[in-house]
Order: C-alpha cells, then structure tokens, then sequence
C-alpha cells in the first residue's frame, strides 16, 4: 500500500542528477574575475590572458571523503574555478576556491608508460614548469587516487579516474602558485584513454570573482 511513496522517495535514475551549483556558480552561468587582481599576477604567474568574463561550459565533482567535495565549473576560457566544501554543499561550507588554467595535456600511449608515470613519475620532490621550480606541497608518496564526474551542457555525464599531486611555489607577497600533474584515464568504448595533465592555480577570495548570470 505504500508503493507510490517508495517509488516518491527512490533516489533518481542515473543520469537524473542535475549538476551541482555553488556561490553562484552553476552549469551554463557565468562569472567575472576581479581584472585588478588578474593585473596584479599576470607578471607571476603561468597562465597569460585570462579573461575577466568566462561561461561554465561543465560543472565536475569529485568526492574525497564523507566530509569534503571538490566542485569544479569548466569555462569558455581553458580553466577552471575548482571550490572545496567541508561538510556540507551550501555556501557557507566553501573551505577554498582556487582558479587554474591547463598548461599541457600529453597522451599516455601503453602501459608501461602509464605504470611507470604513476609509480615512479608522477610524485617527485619538486617539478620544474615554464623554467619555474614547484616544490612538493603533499607528504605522500604516491598520487593522490580520485574519480570525477563531470556534467555537460548536453545533459550528458561522464567518469574520470584521476591520480594527482600538487606543487606549489611562492609569489610576491602571500601569494603562491600552484601546479596540479594529474594522471587521467577515461574509458570510452571499452578502451582505456589516458594522458598527463598539468594545470596551474592561484587562490581566490569571496571578493576576486561574482557571478553574472
């Protein structure tokens, strides 16, 4: 007799969930950067010409644990804004908002290859990029396992296996500078892809970027 509340209170089919929204940021949104803080570390850093005004082309989350999730909101401009919530997925329980921007995306072609980059490659005691020295910010020594779902403005969904370490160096001030390797592999048809990914980042404050639409 109480089938029709069962079925009410069944979780959705795959595929149903709607990409995940936060700050403002949201699948087709878009968001401005404060240009001041872009001029300020365009000298600085990695990435050159961001653009102020970009559009959320895809929204990611990968879940760390119970407590935390990263969001990530692809733009229109070879970035991402990436927000780390602990304990919740509402605003106020954002820990952190990092903005990156791809550097280099290299195909991983065999196995070996691919085995070799996560045992002996990937993880190392600093990372030279661009001629600048990134020294290792984690005390692992073995990449960092996560899955990544990604939404798409098609309404389609997609998994990603990532192994990934983190580097950083300082720039003027405060500031520092991040550099992300992450090792990739999707299955499409049956058929793993894989590739290595370099991303650079810088920190944003509640007061570097808003939401526009």
């Amino acid at each position: 007799m109480f089938d029709w509340l069962k079925k009410k209170l069944a979780p959705d089919e795959p595929g149903a969930e709607p990409a995940p929204e936060v700050l403002g940021l949201r699948l087709g949104g878009g968001f401005e950067l404060d240009p001041l803080k872009l001029s300020l570390l365009d000298e600085q850093v990695t990435f050159e010409g961001a653009a102020s005004t970009q559009l959320v082309r895809a929204v990611g989350r990968v879940i760390l644990d119970e407590s935390h999730q990263l969001l990530r909101f692809y733009t229109d401009d070879d970035g991402f804004i990436q927000v780390l919530l602990d304990g919740g997925t509402t605003d106020d329980c954002v820990a952190e908002v990092k903005l990156w921007y791809f550097y280099q995306t290299r195909p991983i072609d065999d196995d070996p290859a691919w085995e070799t980059l996560l045992d002996r490659e990937l993880v190392q005691p600093e990372w030279t990029l661009d001629g600048q020295r990134f020294t290792k910010a984690w005390d692992n020594t073995r990449p960092v396992a996560m899955t990544e779902t990604t939404w798409l403005k098609d309404g389609s969904r997609s998994e990603t296996d990532q192994f990934v370490m983190i580097y950083e160096r300082p720039l003027v001030g405060a500031e520092v500078e991040v550099l992300m390797v992450a090792a990739e592999e999707k299955i499409r048809h049956q058929r793993a892809e894989r590739s290595l990914v370099l991303s650079t980042g810088i920190d944003l404050t509640p007061t570097d970027f808003k939401f526009i639409s």
